[in-house]
C-alpha cells in the first residue's frame, strides 16, 4: 500500500457576486498570489495561493466556543476561513480599509494567538490570526 496521501490540495471555491472587488481584496490587499486565472464567455476564475492548507473539523459546541472567544457571540455559519499572518492588527486594518466589515477586533485567545474576525466582500467570514508563541 502506498503511504502517500490521496489528497494533494485543498481548494476552497468562493462564488463572489462582485468578482472584481473580491479579487482585489484577496489578491491585492490580503496578498494571496495569483497562480492562474481564466476568462471565458461563461465567466472568470482566479486561483490564488494561500500557502499551506489544512481542513479544521469542529463540532457545533466547539464552533460556538471559538465564536465566543473571538467575537463574544455565535456568528459564523458552517464555513469560516482562517488566514495565518505575521501581524493581525495591521492586516485587520488593511482589510477593513479595503471594504471588509470588522466583526471583532484582534483578541488574544486562550490558545495564545491573536485573532480578529471579518466579513469580506463576497460574504465570506474570515479569521485573521497570528500565533504568539510561548
Amino acid at each position: 500500500m502506498d503511504d502517500q496521501p490521496t489528497v494533494r490540495q485543498l481548494r476552497l471555491v468562493v462564488t463572489a457576486p462582485d468578482y472584481d472587488e473580491a479579487l482585489r481584496f484577496f489578491r491585492d490587499v490580503l496578498g494571496l498570489r495569483e497562480r492562474e486565472s481564466y476568462s471565458l464567455d461563461a465567466g472568470r476564475v482566479s486561483i490564488l495561493d494561500a500557502g499551506a492548507a489544512t481542513l479544521e473539523l469542529t463540532d457545533p459546541g466547539h464552533a460556538a466556543y471559538i465564536d465566543e472567544v473571538e467575537v463574544g457571540r455565535r456568528v459564523a455559519g458552517h464555513i469560516r476561513v482562517a488566514f495565518e499572518v505575521a501581524d493581525t492588527p495591521a492586516v485587520t486594518t488593511a482589510l477593513a480599509d479595503a471594504g471588509a466589515e470588522v466583526v471583532a477586533p484582534p483578541t488574544r485567545t486562550p490558545w495564545n494567538s491573536l485573532n480578529s474576525r471579518l466579513l469580506t466582500p463576497g460574504g465570506l467570514q474570515v479569521t485573521i490570526f497570528a500565533e504568539l508563541g510561548d
